[in-house]
């Protein structure tokens, strides 16, 4: 069974310098048919304008994934890390038993453009941890390439949870297939452009819950960008 959540159905913020949509429940966005999927809590699709960002904040026990679509996204924390995130790379910070961190768009003339995702760790009070890494387009180009995962295998982010996570870039007429286990759930979120999900068409920002269903067949006529979790 796959279930669409509308991108125009999501949570939306407004503050000026964001613009922010929340495909769960976050903030003073609430609707108890929306807490998440499995464990997975949080996709917010946020775009900052320049200058712009989320002053110093805490967060504990969960898995933070920062996902760039456009521009860059500057993160400093309490561990000491400072990085700055652009696209085609994948920041995790497993905030744990607590952590401080910050977020702005170290531009002054471009806007950043990103997914934050937030995953249920598998057990509390785990040391706080980061990590980033760069998945090269060629890598993702019709191919649902694994960018974070328990293990870490296949070059992968290592996330504490029973996850699997795929980056796949579509271009025109570019397919890519997944198979799902017994007893596996997914949900597929679109990042940009128009996808088919097993003969279903999303559009920019729909996300899907997918169940019962053997394998994923994603599709495009025109480029677009995918992200596919693979869920206990």
């Amino acid at each position: 069974m796959i279930t669409i959540r509308n991108a125009n159905d999501r949570g939306h913020a407004r503050h000026g310098w964001l613009d922010s949509r929340h495909t769960f429940s976050f903030a003073d966005y609430h609707d108890p048919d929306q807490m998440g999927y499995r464990t997975l809590r949080v996709i917010n699709e946020d775009r900052v304008e320049p200058g712009q960002g989320f002053g110093t904040h805490p967060h504990r026990d969960m898995e933070i994934l920062s996902y760039v679509l456009e521009g860059s996204l500057e993160h400093k924390d309490s561990m000491g890390t400072s990085s700055v995130i652009r696209p085609g790379e994948v920041q995790r910070m497993s905030a744990g038993t607590g952590v401080l961190h910050s977020e702005y768009n170290p531009s002054d003339s471009e806007p950043v453009h990103f997914l934050q995702i937030w995953i249920l760790p598998d057990r509390k009070n785990l040391k706080p941890g980061y990590e980033q890494k760069t998945f090269p387009e060629e890598e993702r180009r019709n191919r649902l390439r694994l960018v974070a995962s328990r293990n870490g295998r296949e070059g992968s982010l290592t996330i504490h949870q029973d996850v699997d996570v795929y980056s796949a870039l579509l271009s025109k007429g570019g397919k890519a297939k997944h198979v799902l286990k017994p007893g596996r759930f997914s949900w597929v979120q679109v990042a940009r452009g128009n996808v088919s999900l097993n003969g279903q068409i999303l559009n920019p920002g729909d996300g899907a819950s997918v169940s019962g269903e053997k394998a994923l067949e994603l599709g495009s006529a025109g480029d677009a960008e995918v992200l596919l979790f693979d869920l206990a």
